[in-house]
């Protein structure tokens, strides 16, 4: 009977620790989750311009889905590229997004620091967002025509530069096999094409549209066709990008708006890209925020991968071109400008 008693009692006081631990255990864990789920707000600035292409933090500003990961996004605006990318490496804003030039690699190999991360539009097969081309009435019907012939881009240095000096490369010749004329601006692209003051010019979308429709033009190559280009992207300050938990966070998010505008205008069938669920909604969204038209963005919505992933092989082609053409100074290690992890550790959440 004594022994039954002490049996019972100590099988009752393992019984208790047990329960005891459980809970001890079940608190940790409620602890540990009420700990990840907390995160500290961060207020940020995107520097970036009206374009189609920036669709996607567009669509996480209006959709709320930054300040579901608790940062407070505003847009600041710019009206050209470079400025943007002084302004990240220089911290006066925390992220920037436009076209990746080579006057951003020089400011890299100058010592000055920001990090790729995600992209914001890319030349890609099947989609069409950039192309050269001449006058409706020209002879000139491919690429090797171009010999010889004045090539208007905007900028030297510029994406437009790199896309024809690629592009050209691609059928044999070189920057020095045509006569390439930097006009400054998309309008001025445009009306010289339309005066026939040059053979060629290179323009994206929805200009491209615009200018077929009108007559006055004619597509002899769509660029994404020809190569693979990471046109343009998202990019951190260094202090942002250090700033590991709210960098994740903000990918997060553009993750989400990224497959939110692919679902709606990217998705295709039969080989057609077909309006999907949300289409109008994006659209009317990025003519709010571009001051355009909801028709004049229907004419060209530029592709980019649905996760917001980018083609960081592509970075590596980038700077040895500009480096090959004396167009930056030096050449930097890719690895040092790009950063896939933060976006990868996002997507795994």
């Amino acid at each position: 009977m004594k022994k039954a008693f002490i049996l019972f009692i100590s099988t009752l006081l393992l019984v208790i620790v047990g329960l005891v631990g459980c809970g001890n255990q079940e608190e940790g864990q409620e602890t540990e989750t009420n700990s990840e789920k907390e995160s500290e707000p961060v207020s940020i600035e995107i520097g970036m311009l009206k374009l189609t292409s920036s669709a996607p933090l567009f669509i996480g500003i209006e959709k709320g889905f930054f300040e579901e990961e608790d940062i407070d996004a505003k847009a600041k605006w710019f009206e050209a590229a470079q400025p943007i990318a002084v302004a990240t490496a220089g911290e006066s804003i925390d992220v920037g997004a436009t076209g990746i030039t080579a006057s951003l690699y020089n400011m890299v190999a100058g010592g000055q620091k920001l990090v790729i991360v995600a992209d914001k539009g890319r030349e890609q097969k099947g989609y069409s967002s950039s192309a050269i081309l001449v006058p409706n009435d020209s002879p000139i019907k491919n690429i090797e025509e171009l010999k010889g012939k004045k090539v208007g881009i905007t900028q030297t240095g510029s994406t437009y530069h790199y896309m024809v000096g690629r592009v050209v490369e691609k059928y044999g010749l070189g920057l020095e096999d045509i006569e390439v004329v930097p006009l400054n601006s998309i309008k001025g692209l445009m009306e010289s094409l339309k005066s026939k003051q040059v053979d060629a010019v290179l323009l994206n979308e929805p200009n491209i549209t615009a200018v077929v429709n009108e007559g006055y033009g004619k597509v002899i190559s769509q660029v994404g066709e020809e190569i693979d280009y990471q046109t343009s992207g998202v990019f951190f300050s260094q202090s942002f990008a250090d700033n590991k938990d709210a960098a994740v966070r903000f990918l997060k998010a553009y993750s989400k708006a990224t497959r939110y505008y692919y679902d709606a205008v990217l998705t295709k069938e039969d080989g057609k890209i077909v309006p999907g669920e949300n289409y109008d909604e994006v659209v009317d969204i990025i003519a709010k925020y571009t001051d355009q038209e909801p028709e004049v963005i229907k004419q060209g919505l530029p592709y980019m991968d649905r996760d917001g992933k980018l083609l960081d092989t592509d970075i590596k082609t980038q700077v040895d071109w500009y480096a090959k053409e004396k167009l930056i100074d030096k050449a930097i290690d890719a690895e040092e400008i790009v950063n896939t992890e933060l976006l990868e550790e996002a997507l795994k959440k």
